[in-house]
């Protein structure tokens, strides 16, 4: 039996149409858990709000792909060019980010109403694409498929922001109340074991037709490493709790001279969403969990469990800690070379791991064209490189040659770190 183009081109729109259906449908069922006056609150300039992730997605695959690419496509309401579009001077001005929670309108149901209307326009263009010809059926297939890899990046964002709202609420509400896992109480944890990467040069970044990647992985290219030897496995809580008690954020000569004035400047003792044994929030929590320290996550307030990776960590923590510990963080090439390495563990669906790689351009980079080229090279400049990939990342999302990226001094998302030291 011979399959002709024709219907190769079905399949493909047809598994891109379903891909599509799953992933929106997932931003919805993570929001769910979260009443309208949850979604609707901003607790930081640095977060947005629920409601606003769902509006912005669905904006982006109005502007970007219906817009330009449906035929006599009408937007749902133009207001919304204004009030959802994040960062793309491009498309003309947009809401102050800051002032995002005061979006009281449009309401939750007039948000959800916009991306029904959007999702039925992008299942006919997908549908109509392959009459229109080849190269107008790649250019939408390759909108969509940028489309869905940013809402999946705004799945995440969801997450972190509303766990750092709640983390503001004196009740720390657990976002997912449902059990977890008894926690693992070794006595010490075992210490990691050491892998010794050699050097040389070692190819770095996505490859050119091998799937899916962000503009900011590419291109592929040599890498020149010195030898140097690379933890196994991630920093767990327990160790963490160590350098806080032996005094790490009391003592200067750990510390990058920025992130000691941050130090000082916040009052920082320990992780962001830890809670120490006399931290008052505490008498709203079960009585039963009252000694030793506490971790706010998405479960709510639980002990702190030394074998659990540490999170929530800033660029500056991680690497005042590495210094404690005698060793340093890794590169981001570093981290890529030995991610393929066997015996490497925790490398993604735990927490994203800061590198000692500053977030610039690869050799020979070339942005997105059109729209999309505001989309990750203008924020190459004072950012600092992460890799892996965090329990809030969604599954199949990310990949060893990933770049996420934030300022050294955030630690609202699920950040920690991996160990790296001379060989």
């Amino acid at each position: 039996m011979t399959i002709s183009g024709t219907q190769l081109q079905a399949a493909s729109g047809a598994l891109l149409s379903r891909r599509y259906r799953d992933v929106r449908a997932h931003s919805l069922l993570l929001a769910s858990p979260l009443s309208a006056e949850d979604q609707c609150i901003q607790s930081m300039p640095d977060a947005s709000p629920t409601k606003w992730h769902l509006a912005h997605t669905t904006w982006f695959f109005e502007t970007v792909l219906l817009m330009p690419h449906l035929a006599n496509y009408q937007p749902f309401d133009r207001h919304y060019q204004y009030l959802f579009n994040s960062y793309y001077e491009a498309l003309g001005p947009r809401h102050p980010r800051p002032q995002r929670g005061l979006l009281t309108r449009p309401t939750l149901a007039e948000v959800h109403a916009y991306r029904e209307h959007v999702d039925a326009a992008v299942h006919k263009l997908l549908a109509e694409a392959p009459a229109a010809g080849e190269a107008h059926r790649r250019e939408v297939e390759a909108v969509v498929t940028l489309g869905l890899n940013h809402e999946q990046q705004h799945q995440e964002l969801l997450l972190t922001d509303i766990l750092h709202a709640f983390s503001c609420n004196p009740l720390l509400p657990a976002y997912d109340p449902s059990p977890v896992p008894a926690l693992r109480l070794a006595a010490q944890p075992s210490p990691p074991a050491w892998i010794e990467m050699h050097g040389g040069v070692v190819q770095v970044g996505h490859a050119a037709g091998e799937g899916f990647s962000f503009d900011n992985e590419t291109p592929r290219h040599n890498a020149l490493l010195q030898p140097y030897r690379i933890a196994d496995r991630l920093v767990n809580c327990g160790e963490y709790l160590q350098f806080v008690e032996d005094g790490g954020y009391r003592n200067p000569q750990l510390w990058l001279s920025d992130g000691w004035a941050v130090v000082q400047a916040q009052g920082w003792h320990a992780p962001a969403y830890w809670l120490a044994p006399d931290d008052p929030r505490r008498a709203h929590q079960d009585a039963g969990n009252a000694k030793g320290w506490q971790v706010f996550g998405l479960h709510g307030a639980r002990p702190l469990d030394p074998q659990a990776p540490v999170s929530q960590l800033s660029f500056y923590e991680a690497a005042a800690f590495a210094e404690w510990a005698g060793a340093r963080l890794p590169t981001e090439f570093e981290w890529e070379a030995a991610s393929a390495v066997q015996g490497m563990r925790e490398l993604t669906g735990h927490v994203w791991q800061w590198t000692r790689s500053s977030y610039d351009p690869y050799p020979g980079f070339k942005p997105l064209a059109g729209v999309a080229a505001e989309y990750n090279g203008k924020f190459m400049v004072g950012q600092l490189v992460l890799r892996g990939g965090s329990i809030a990342t969604p599954a199949g999302h990310t990949r060893p040659t990933y770049r996420n990226f934030f300022p050294p001094a955030a630690r609202w998302q699920f950040s920690g770190l991996r160990l790296a030291k001379e060989l």
